[in-house]
């Protein structure tokens, strides 16, 4: 039997203030869409996307998977039946999905679909601490649940009740679509509501349950505020699993982490770091405090920060140092380099155990192309250094402090590229009678 999830992403989300649909907002650095797919992907065989029209970015965002557009927004069933034509005769079950509900997990989509097994129909359903204006679930006699009433419509009574539906539900695909097809919009909204297919399951004799599900997972996102929220209780998912994975963050509520973020056992994390999207950490790893990491690879026993930026495309090598307010774009820092303060390496390569000094810079755009530099291996850089690319500077080379390099330096050479230096004896205390004597004639005037 193949399994089937349907997920809902075609809303505006104007509390949001934003012309980037909701489902695009990205969560620990990636679309809540996305962190919805992923944990669809661990459970069903195949996964269709409901956007609106005009909306090429939350294509891109769904793709491998299908999508089809809602062109009328008529509500939640009638955005669930537009997947109807690439799922109608699927042999299993369907599920149906928000994706501003981005956090639910894949362990909680196995229950449901187990909870389906003992009925015709089974739904998310939490009790938060503030019921607010969720949509209330009903009891039936049997033990399930009889029907679901939007807040809007309903009664004191049915306001009381505690339950509160998350708006995921799962059937068979046999059943659901015809179901979704008999749906009226005879309700406040004058919507065609998902949820009524949990009465009309019922009126034709079918059992509907509820599977409870925790609070924090079930959160809808329709604002800001709700989306820093979300973004608390993945950061607060990531970094328990690093630490359960043996890496140490001092500060752990300081750490920002992203999705894909890899620390190895080990690892050493300082209060307020980034890591952007695209970072591999290696074992025995010190991340000191307020870098920046993105796109990049660090290799076992590197040191890094305080103050680091390391920018997409580098790779620091086996017990490198990069140390406070350097930068390294797209360069390769090999085994046992230094460049431990104050320094711009971008686009190069930087051999083993070569020392880079403070204040050295790659000139690597020319204001049309970017250019490589490559520093061969235990090479001393002096401090100040420009390195204008392209640019080769051989094995055991020594560029002096202040020099200005442009042409390839060879193996165990010296460079000097700076102007030579004058001195004029007692220039100085003249220059400073000089100087005082303007002043005087200035205030006389």
């Amino acid at each position: 039997m193949t399994r089937a999830a349907i997920l809902l992403a075609a809303g505006l989300g104007t509390r949001m203030r934003s012309t980037l649909p909701k489902a695009m907002h990205p969560i620990a650095g990636r679309p809540m869409l996305r962190h919805l797919i992923a944990a669809c992907e661990e459970v069903f065989d195949r996964i269709v996307v409901v956007t609106g029209p005009d909306m090429p970015a939350l294509e891109k965002a769904a793709a491998p998977h299908a999508t089809v557009i809602q062109h009328d927004r008529l509500g939640t069933g009638h955005a669930a039946l537009q997947a109807a034509p690439l799922l109608e005769g699927l042999n299993g079950d369907v599920a149906v999905l928000y994706a501003d509900n981005p956090l639910i997990t894949a362990e909680t989509l196995r229950r449901l679909l187990e909870a389906r097994e003992g009925a015709d129909l089974a739904l998310l359903a939490m009790r938060p601490a503030d019921p607010a204006r969720y949509g209330r679930v009903l009891p039936h006699e049997d033990g399930g649940i009889s029907r679901i009433v939007e807040w809007k419509d309903a009664t004191e009574a049915e306001r009381a009740v505690t339950l509160c539906n998350v708006g995921v539900i799962c059937a068979p695909g046999a059943q659901l679509f015809p179901w979704l097809r008999a749906l009226t919009n005879s309700n406040a909204a004058g919507e065609y509501y998902l949820t009524d297919t949990v009465a009309a399951a019922r009126a034709a004799g079918f059992r509907a349950v509820a599977v409870e599900a925790d609070e924090a997972e079930c959160r809808g996102i329709n604002s800001r505020i709700e989306l820093a929220a979300a973004e608390a209780v993945v950061q607060a998912r990531l970094r328990e699993a690093a630490m359960a994975n043996g890496a140490t963050l001092i500060r752990p509520e300081s750490v920002t982490l992203s999705f894909d973020t890899k620390l190895g056992q080990d690892v050493t994390v300082g209060p307020d770091v980034v890591f952007a999207p695209g970072v591999t950490v290696e074992d025995e790893v010190e991340i000191r405090a307020f870098s920046h990491l993105e796109g990049c690879t660090v290799r076992r026993g590197a040191t890094i920060g305080p103050f680091a930026r390391l920018r997409p495309g580098t790779e620091v090598g086996p017990r490198a140092h990069v140390g406070n307010f350097v930068e390294l774009k797209a360069t390769t820092l090999g085994e046992g380099a230094k460049a431990n303060h104050l320094s711009y390496i971008g686009d190069a390569t930087i051999g083993a155990a070569t020392n880079i000094g403070a204040g050295t810079i790659t000139c690597n755009y020319d204001g049309f192309a970017k250019h490589r530099t490559v520093v061969g291996q235990g090479v001393f850089i002096g401090s100040n250094a420009t390195l204008v690319a392209p640019l080769t500077l051989g094995d055991g080379a020594f560029v002096a402090a202040g020099s200005t390099i442009t042409t390839p330096v060879p193996p165990d050479a010296m460079a000097f590229g700076r102007a030579r230096q004058e001195q004029k004896e007692g220039r100085a205390a003249t220059f400073r009678l000089e100087r005082r004597s303007l002043s005087v004639k200035k205030e006389q005037r």
